[in-house]
């Protein structure tokens, strides 16, 4: 079979799977179709627009209650938690920071704005997160231990902190990450922009780092319109992003005093009310991706050409965004079915820019071998996820024996 005619046979799977939804039909959108506007209003006639109000100490209670820790800090964006998050970390000048090369840019951005350099790590292919067997046998080759502090001896300067993505909102194996941050003295922070919901065994991603950010951007399971939340370990260390995302200033009933440099970074209420609306229905949300998931991979379940990319069997993902896999990588026939894709009216997307071939960070420290980012780069193709497309979808929603894990 040419590559011409398996992307037209993919393609031709995907649209029938997707039934009589209008197209085009895009990657993620939101479902407004809750309390939203209800919410929206009675910011509006309580007067309470801007970066204070019940709903942003709601959002954060809610948010909470999902994860499972009381330490929430609401943000304007994720890229903002995970700003404060290495803050807290202590990462600054001259530090490195291990990070995932497949990742969105987000990640290494907010550690070049405390002016360190990522060192990015291969993924691993089953949940496209931070390798665990490869970075431990990295991290020994190269890292000396100093007064506690892990040393690239390579480059002379501190590792400071790992960053591990749940990818789609699949968990990576962040429990033996765990475990290796410990090892090296590493603080860990969960880049859990995608993962709201899903888990690791029983428990909730971003339970497991020291620090999580998570993000509701308009294209997340959960949007706020735009924001992000930063979840703490310690609450001490919450009541200091409390305190650093506000511009650092002191509590006081006129004066302006800060008392050191601060961010502004703060929710507003409006965000917070179309986060707290869409928290509320998290589940239903959850239940129609899982579903939806599975109805596309009984799609593509019998081509020879192409997998769908199911959750480790360490835990269940949110299914955030679906993506199928060519069994072989090869970047034109990616691309063939990306063009495909869009002459039918789905918009599809390949999975992002590895961050070693983007010029800001093309010097930066990097495993000499990263094989599988390049690998998923030239295979992954992001296909459309909206929770709302369940209604609409044709295949059999329930299988015996399929890989899904219930919700």
């Amino acid at each position: 079979m040419s590559a011409q005619a398996s992307a037209s046979d993919i393609v031709a799977r995907l649209d029938a799977a997707y039934g009589d939804a209008p197209r085009p039909i895009a990657l993620h959108e939101p479902d407004l179709s809750g309390r939203e506007a209800e919410y929206l209003k009675a910011c509006v006639d309580e007067g309470w627009v801007s970066t204070g109000g019940r709903f942003v100490t709601r959002f954060g209670e809610l948010l909470g209650e999902v994860i499972g820790t009381p330490n929430i800090v609401p943000t304007s964006t994720g890229t903002a938690a995970l700003h404060a998050a290495l803050i807290l970390a202590g990462v600054g000048p001259g530090d490195e920071v291990l990070c995932p090369s497949l990742t969105f840019v987000a990640t290494a951005n907010a550690i070049a704005y405390q002016h360190a350099s990522p060192h990015f790590i291969d993924c691993e292919p089953n949940s496209l997160g931070v390798d665990p067997k490869k970075l431990e046998a990295y991290l020994a080759s190269i890292c000396d231990m100093e007064a506690g502090v892990a040393v690239n001896r390579m480059t002379g300067r501190p590792l400071r902190a790992l960053i591990a993505v749940h990818v789609f909102g699949h968990p990576c194996d962040i429990r033996a990450l765990r475990r290796i941050a410990d090892a090296y003295g590493l603080a860990l922070i969960e880049d859990a922009a995608e993962a709201l919901g899903s888990r690791s065994g029983d428990t909730p991603l971003g339970r497991f780092g020291d620090f999580a950010a998570f993000s509701f951007n308009g294209n997340k399971i959960v949007t706020a319109g735009a924001g992000g939340a930063l979840a703490c370990r310690r609450e001490e260390d919450a009541a200091r992003a409390t305190h650093l995302t506000t511009t650092a200033k002191q509590p006081h009933k006129w004066a302006f005093e800060h008392d050191e440099v601060g961010y502004n970074y703060r929710l507003s209420n409006l965000n917070a009310a179309i986060g707290v609306a869409q928290l509320e229905r998290l589940d239903s949300q959850l239940a129609d991706k899982r579903a939806l998931a599975d109805t596309l991979r009984i799609a593509l379940s019998d081509l020879p050409d192409v997998e769908f990319f199911a959750e480790p069997e360490r835990g269940a993902s949110n299914y955030w965004l679906n993506a199928l896999r060519l069994k072989t990588p090869d970047l034109q026939v990616r691309d063939q079915i990306l063009d495909a894709a869009h002459a039918s009216g789905l918009l599809c997307r390949p999975v992002w820019t590895p961050m070693h071939h983007l010029p800001m960070f093309s010097d930066a420290p990097r495993m000499p071998d990263l094989a599988e980012t390049e690998a998923a780069h030239a295979a992954l193709v992001n296909i459309p996820s909206s929770a709302a497309l369940n209604a609409h979808a044709v295949a059999p929603k329930r299988v015996v024996n399929h890989t899904l894990m219930q919700p």
